[in-house]
């Protein structure tokens, strides 16, 4: 479980291919590696990635197939920046919201504008995701955790000011960049909880000819 404050900013420093899937190296050199154990997770650009070797300066996590089909690691290369979470310790400060690090899709920035200090982006998502993403809620993208400003078909407004872009890679963020995105897990929640409901009432035999033929209707 990760909040989506992005703590560090990494390099992509390997991507190798094994077989289907592929391992990648981290470079994150400020990024606390002194509580890093084998078998944690680490938010890379919003993925929720297992450490499967480390050092003082770097990590190495195995993507499966499946990830590089639903992530935007499958257009990555060596030398890309990427956004850097641990995953969140039951003392830690909950600054964002509740990211689990599994992508619901790929997005794309359509625009980027200069807003006095701030920079605004509209990111279009996939059709599927659009109806958990709420005007004033919050969406991780790349792994950082944003609030929705405004909503039109298929696409959100973020607004970024000066610390997010400083502390993060949104900066770097341009027209026709892929970007990863989750919704928030307790608009997905909510809807299975009310389709669940739904499913379980049981069906009315009440109908109008049933009501005419016992002389209510």
């Amino acid at each position: 479980m990760f909040t989506g404050i992005v703590e560090a900013v990494g390099t992509l420093a390997a991507i190798t291919p094994k077989g289907e899937d592929i391992s990648v190296t981290v470079d994150c050199e400020s990024l606390d590696m002194a509580d890093v154990k084998l078998g944690d997770s680490i938010a890379t650009n919003g993925v929720c990635l297992t450490v499967i070797e480390f050092n003082d300066h770097s990590y190495t996590a195995d993507l499966s197939l499946e990830t590089l089909n639903k992530t935007g690691f499958a257009d990555y290369s060596v030398g890309d920046k990427v956004n850097l979470e641990k995953a969140m310790l039951p003392t830690t400060r909950f600054g964002g919201h509740i990211v689990s690090g599994h992508v619901d899709g790929v997005g794309e920035i359509v625009e980027r504008n200069i807003v006095g200090r701030s920079i605004e982006f509209w990111v279009s998502m996939p059709q599927e995701i659009s109806k958990y993403v709420a005007e004033k809620g919050s969406v991780t993208v790349d792994g950082i955790s944003l609030t929705v400003n405004a909503l039109r078909k298929n696409a959100f407004k973020l607004t970024i000011v000066p610390h997010t872009s400083a502390e993060t890679t949104i900066d770097d963020f341009q027209v026709g960049r892929k970007v990863n995105l989750e919704v928030d897990v307790l608009a997905r929640y909510m809807e299975r909880l009310l389709t669940s409901r739904e499913a379980a009432e049981p069906e009315s035999r009440i109908t109008m000819e049933f009501l005419q033929q016992n002389g209510f209707a």
